[in-house]
């Protein structure tokens, strides 16, 4: 069944979390004792986030330095197949566009067919400077782009533009939205106008970047909806969990602290107490949006497992 028939299917407000894939030289079991954290709750589906290898510069004997490149995580869809068999829940890695050539994504969506995960999340992904010479054509700018070759992998359609027998079953999607506008958008007329083309070439459903005022998702949903997007929106939630989150969420994420939150988070002389007021903070932000009738509720569980957990136990 595909995560958006789950997520509408879902008689209450849908659960489901992301997962980051352990550093290189630990064992699945680190994802697997989230998931044991967090299954009791019923999660309709489970992200994996997916990154590209990255370069480092290593230090020769003699003092010169080597440019390397370096993978510090296994990929996304072993670890997606590995929780579809073990759990029996969804799994969802994200594609991305950075630091991925479109050949590898087609790669990568061959193993994810076979292996029988049928659902993506789209993404841009962080932005990576390409090297010097590399060909700027093997890449995606825009999570559009990719969106264009999933579909046609569904059509049956290579990105050589060669054709082959297309899958049995094809891939459904959910793809990413900003109610406080993407960093890279002029404004938000037109980070709009780009969501709609997402929804209007078969995104399923949206997926929110993290937000911690409510009344900032209530307005780009009452915006969206005006604007003919009529998709599930779902609220990306994330409980604050140290102190230095204060300023380096907004920085990274562009998601405004509230000054109530900001100032309990002030306060505290901690990141013990940070998380009390994290936790406090989330479970009345969760509460609220299940009043107003979200279809779901999705968490971002990097460095925040156990405050998620304490937080789906007072909602679920």
């Amino acid at each position: 069944m595909k995560v958006i028939d789950l997520i509408n299917g879902s008689k209450t407000t849908a659960f489901s979390f992301e997962i980051l894939p352990p550093l290189k030289g630990n064992s699945i079991q680190k994802v697997y004792n989230v998931i044991d954290k967090l299954k009791e709750f019923d999660p309709k589906y489970i992200n994996i986030t997916s990154h590209h290898s990255e370069y480092i510069y290593k230090t020769l004997p003699d003092g010169s330095f080597q440019k390397v490149n370096i993978r510090k995580r296994p990929g996304s869809v072993a670890i997606a197949s590995a929780i579809q068999n073990k759990y029996g829940i969804p799994a969802v890695p994200h594609i991305i566009c950075k630091g991925f050539t479109k050949d590898e994504t087609e790669y990568a969506l061959i193993d994810l067919n076979f292996l029988g995960v049928y659902d993506l999340l789209l993404l841009r992904g962080d932005v990576k400077t390409l090297e010097a010479g590399q060909n700027t054509e093997m890449y995606h700018e825009h999570a559009t782009d990719l969106q264009e070759q999933v579909n046609n992998f569904n059509k049956g359609i290579a990105v050589d533009g060669s054709t082959f027998e297309a899958n049995e079953t094809p891939f459904s999607y959910g793809m990413a939205c900003y109610p406080e506008k993407h960093e890279e958008a002029p404004n938000m007329d037109s980070d709009i106008f780009y969501l709609k083309e997402k929804v209007k070439n078969g995104a399923d459903y949206l997926v929110t970047q993290m937000f911690f005022d409510n009344e900032k998702y209530y307005s780009f949903v009452d915006r969206c909806r005006a604007e003919g997007i009529t998709v599930p929106i779902i609220p990306g939630i994330k409980p604050v969990v140290f102190k230095n989150q204060l300023t380096v969420l907004p920085k990274i994420f562009r998601s405004d602290i509230p000054e109530p939150f900001a100032t309990e988070l002030r306060k505290c002389k901690n990141d013990d107490e940070v998380k009390a007021v994290g936790v406090e903070w989330c479970v009345q932000q969760c509460k609220d949006l299940i009043a107003h009738g979200v279809p779901s509720l999705h968490f971002y569980t990097m460095m925040a497992t156990d405050s998620v957990y304490k937080v789906a136990k007072e909602i679920y």
